[in-house]
């Protein structure tokens, strides 16, 4: 189902039709034998030359050198994946959290999320990533902000991807 005028923040742009939306769905496949999945927003991203290449959007907002991470120096201009995946993924936390605040009735007061992704070996020599993600809110208690975090985990579409494949460690600093 689409929002008329709806982007990508259309839950915190258009809360109470997007409410309405979610709920017409969730009945509309309670019905349902199997869950589906309903496209919201795609993202095309074309790479040439592996993490030495370039990345590119097909709508041409992305555009950037990828560099190794073992060859970075501080002025390269590059970045590397484990970069634009802690980039993505703790925009949408982030914008996660402020759904959680409002179904809750919460609020945090300014919210910083930092992501760090972490590139390492498994057993057998395949490659992996690790996640660590701090919520910083220093006027929310400390309590409420732990609550709105886990209940972030359940939205954020990142966490969900990532939940059972990689270990997610998420640090929580409120007011005490």
């Amino acid at each position: 189902m689409r929002i008329p005028g709806g982007t990508d923040f259309v839950a915190e742009e258009q809360p109470e039709a997007f409410a309405e939306a979610v709920a017409a769905h969730v009945l509309a496949c309670a019905t349902a034998a199997t869950p589906r999945f309903t496209p919201v927003y795609t993202a095309t991203v074309e790479v040439t030359g592996g993490r030495a290449g370039r990345a590119r959007s097909l709508t041409g907002a992305l555009d950037v050198r990828l560099t190794r991470p073992a060859e970075r120096s501080g002025h390269d201009g590059g970045t590397d994946p484990e970069e634009l995946f802690a980039a993505g993924y703790a925009a949408c936390f982030s914008s996660a959290l402020s759904v959680v605040e409002r179904r809750r009735g919460a609020t945090a007061g300014p919210v910083a999320v930092t992501a760090s992704v972490t590139l390492g070996t498994r057993p057998g020599g395949a490659y992996g990533i690790a996640a660590r993600l701090v919520v910083r809110a220093p006027e929310c208690p400390q309590d409420v902000l732990e609550e709105l975090v886990a209940g972030t985990h359940a939205v954020c579409p990142y966490s969900n991807a990532v939940q059972g494949n990689i270990e997610v460690v998420t640090e929580v600093h409120g007011a005490s």
